[in-house]
């Protein structure tokens, strides 16, 4: 391996202790609930980990569970109480959801003030007009690793691997208002071996493991793995072929310990962040 590590967990404790400061001395105790729909294990462990992430914070933490075979219109009624709850600052209805429930209408119902996903129409909107809103915590996470790793974005070449709603799009939008120039490509694009070699800046998120290969990097470039998929044998690995690629690159985050991490944080910074603005108004 030749490429320096990027240690997300370290950046992230960073963050979190960060958080924690600000909400010691805030003269309030910001409070985020977590609905959680249906009995999915990882979506349990997500939300354990969210939960244990808030407290050590200093962040009220309310997990509202359901039973999977809630009604939407169930959802949708404790998303409301929530929304008109003045000492809830941040709701996050944990996805996937159980067949049956549009996570569109779910997603809708979240007020923009409370979105500490960033998922609404209304933030999504704003975030690509450069205005002010909460942004999808996993490429919050990706931007302030490059920030605090030292790799310049003005004018640099980004490449992203993806373009979903969840990462990708946003992705592209918090890159090009750092001065990325930027390129997403994704399952349609022909050549995307050819495509990657051409980014300084590589993120990685398309879902499928290993996918990135080493002859895709150009020599020096950030490589930035997204994804986190368990194979047959119980490892977890990204969408990046670690020990290849690292001996190409010149920085590269793991998984797990590279990007997970920051989404986490960035979750308790979103919730301290929508606390302040409802307060101040």
């Amino acid at each position: 391996m030749t490429a320096r590590l990027i240690d997300g967990k370290a950046i992230a404790a960073t963050l979190r202790a960060e958080v924690a400061a600000k909400v010691a001395a805030a003269g309030f105790t910001p409070c985020l609930a977590v609905i959680l729909v249906g009995e999915d294990p990882a979506s349990q462990v997500y939300v354990r980990t969210k939960d244990r992430a808030a407290r050590e914070a200093g962040i009220e933490a309310r997990t509202i569970r359901l039973k999977a075979e809630t009604e939407q219109a169930l959802l949708l009624a404790t998303i409301r109480t929530l929304n008109e709850d003045p000492a809830v600052d941040g709701i996050l209805v944990q996805l996937p959801l159980p067949r049956g429930i549009d996570p569109l209408a779910v997603i809708e119902a979240v007020d923009p003030a409370k979105d500490v996903d960033g998922f609404h129409p209304t933030n999504v909107g704003h975030l690509a007009d450069g205005r002010r809103a909460l942004a999808p915590c996993t490429p919050l996470g990706v931007m302030k690793l490059l920030r605090a790793t030292g790799i310049e974005t003005t004018g640099a070449v980004a490449v992203i691997l993806g373009r979903s709603a969840i990462v990708g799009r946003p992705m592209a939008r918090l890159l090009l208002a750092a001065d990325a120039t930027v390129t997403v490509v994704h399952s349609r694009t022909r050549n995307l071996p050819a495509e990657s070699r051409r980014a300084e800046i590589l993120i990685a998120a398309v879902g499928k493991p290993e996918m990135v290969q080493g002859d895709w990097i150009k020599p020096g470039a950030t490589v930035i793995d997204v994804g986190i998929n368990r194979l047959p044998d119980g490892r977890l690995v990204g969408d990046v072929a670690f020990n290849a690629c690292a001996a190409v690159a010149g920085a590269i985050t793991p998984v797990p310990g590279g990007v997970g991490p920051m989404t986490v944080a960035c979750l308790l910074e979103n919730t301290l962040t929508a606390a302040m603005h409802r307060r101040r108004g």
